[in-house]
């Protein structure tokens, strides 16, 4: 067998990704295995109906298995259109029917966060805190405590200052889940997006309660509250964007 039956006789064994790796051994490599039939034959096991047609839909089968063979990296956002300097939170949180707790917090607030942790808390809400995922914090002073015995409520709404418009990013959600180990309590509510984003849907705004081991079974001492939609965004640019598809009345 000469040498390039040899090639002809290989080429046709080996996997997408194998047979690209050929192609930048040399110019005749190249040549043999940019072949479209090899290709055809592979976009032929991935996906048999579309080479039922006489002609592929786009100008080689090559072509088509380099576009959608694998998943397209993620792509780079363009600049938001929000800052957080154009925006204001209003944070109301009530323990039954009492308002606890009713601010107007400043973007910029809730975008440089709690920077130094407070001395007393555990070490796993330090370490969550001083983590890498990206969150929202707003420091609590002076703090408040909440009996444990009552049903505790948060609302959130966000204004904007280019516009005048609010939207709502939490209505009323309960904190129901309170996590004794990482000492935050947790409520969630789902986003309600523009008309303009139909198919957008099932992202979460999370709110928790930060709060001291006090040893206090019967009440939590609240030092802090965060804010994040880790559902989608895990950015500050991915933050605006989500806000700035928000419903804004």
């Amino acid at each position: 067998m000469s040498y390039e039956e040899a090639l002809k006789a290989v080429f046709p064994l080996l996997e997408g990704p194998d047979l690209a790796s050929c192609m930048a051994v040399c110019k005749e490599w190249r040549a043999m295995a940019q072949d479209d039939y090899l290709w055809k034959c592979l976009c032929a096991k991935r996906w048999p109906s579309i080479c039922k047609r006489p002609s592929p839909p786009i100008v080689t089968y090559y072509k088509l298995f380099q576009t959608f063979y694998k998943r397209q990296q993620r792509r780079t956002l363009l600049p938001p259109r929000l800052s957080f300097n154009d925006l204001e939170f209003y944070i109301d949180i009530w323990a039954e029917e009492r308002l606890i707790f009713s601010e107007v917090v400043p973007g910029p607030v809730l975008q440089n966060g709690i920077r130094i942790p407070p001395p007393g808390i555990c070490d796993m809400l330090r370490f969550h805190l001083e983590g890498p995922e990206y969150k929202m914090t707003l420091p609590v002073e002076p703090r408040f405590t909440v009996p444990l015995c009552q049903t505790v409520s948060v609302s959130v709404l966000v204004g904007r200052k280019d516009s005048n418009k609010v939207a709502c990013i939490i209505n009323k959600s309960i904190f129901d889940y309170i996590d004794r180990t990482a000492y935050r309590a947790l409520a969630f509510d789902y986003l309600d997006f523009s008309p303009v984003y139909p198919f957008v849907s099932g992202i979460r705004a999370w709110i928790s309660l930060l709060f001291m081991d006090d040893r206090n079974e019967g009440v939590i001492d609240v030092f802090g509250i965060e804010m994040d939609f880790c559902d989608a965004a895990n950015s500050e640019e991915e933050v605006l964007w989500l806000l700035d598809m928000l419903d804004w009345k």
